[in-house]
């Protein structure tokens, strides 16, 4: 990636980590009452994570990683964001969880981790932020012991093709960079702060096709019309903790989710 996106995308989410800790998008007293922020796609992929090495890849400010810690797992999460990694930090001691956080940039993080992890995990909103998906891949699979297993939830590219009213198409399935510039964040859409950021649009077929070519075997892959999370315009819950778009209704796939694993092990 261009070093010049690149920092760019790193200050839009070091803003971003500032508003989103205090934001009820991310309900962090939840968390502190002991809620889990893991759903449905992805639980029914983990399977039981006692005792598993985890590596949580582009983690924000943790919660999910902290979540998948309550779920025994020996977990580490990884983000570009000090900002964030220190909030990660600060709500680990908060709570008395045993999960350590890495600040580093994700195409870098199988030289940080190390092949040792039973299971990469990534979640929503994670692969738009990088140009080469395939370089992903690869990382992934370095992170991964023999017989390890990459699970990935993520927005579905239909619904990145939209503009952000869901009136039209505005974007390719695939393709970039994306240049923009908004106001609030998803998170914290009421903010009054400007945020750049620099994106790509990757396609099933790219994503399926840098998992293969990076060696991995696709295990499971499934497609949902609902999303666990509010943040697209005009999201209504039409099931507890479920979200579509009204004006397209459950007309598009909103999520997909997968499992990949690597050769070897037992």
């Amino acid at each position: 990636m261009d070093p010049t996106d690149l920092e760019t995308n790193r200050r839009s989410w070091d803003t971003r980590a500032s508003l989103h800790l205090h934001s009820p998008f991310y309900d962090v007293d939840g968390v502190r009452a002991g809620n889990c922020t893991l759903r449905e796609p992805e639980l029914a992929l983990l399977g039981d994570l006692a005792g598993k090495r985890v590596a949580h890849l582009q983690c924000h400010f943790g919660l999910d990683t902290l979540s998948l810690a309550r779920r025994g797992a020996q977990v580490t999460g990884l983000d570009f964001s000090s900002v964030a990694i220190d909030q990660a930090r600060a709500l680990a001691t908060e709570l008395g969880l045993s999960a350590e956080f890495v600040c580093a940039d994700v195409n870098n993080a199988a030289d940080v981790l190390g092949p040792v992890h039973d299971i990469v995990f990534a979640s929503y909103g994670v692969l738009g932020w990088l140009d080469d998906i395939d370089h992903w891949a690869r990382v992934v699979a370095g992170c991964l012991a023999p017989g390890g297993k990459l699970v990935l939830a993520e927005f579905h590219p239909v619904v990145w093709m939209f503009d952000d009213d869901f009136t039209r198409i505005a974007y390719p399935w695939s393709g970039g960079p994306i240049r923009e510039t908004s106001t609030g964040s998803y998170g914290a859409p009421d903010a009054r702060v400007t945020l750049e950021s620099v994106g790509w649009n990757h396609g099933t077929a790219d994503v399926l096709g840098a998992i293969l070519r990076a060696g991995l075997t696709l295990e499971a892959y499934s497609e949902h019309r609902w999303s666990g999370f509010p943040c697209f315009n005009g999201s209504v819950e039409f099931a507890p903790g479920k979200y579509r778009i009204e004006a397209l209704g459950d007309t598009i796939p909103l999520v997909y989710a997968l499992r990949a694993g690597k050769r070897g092990g037992s």
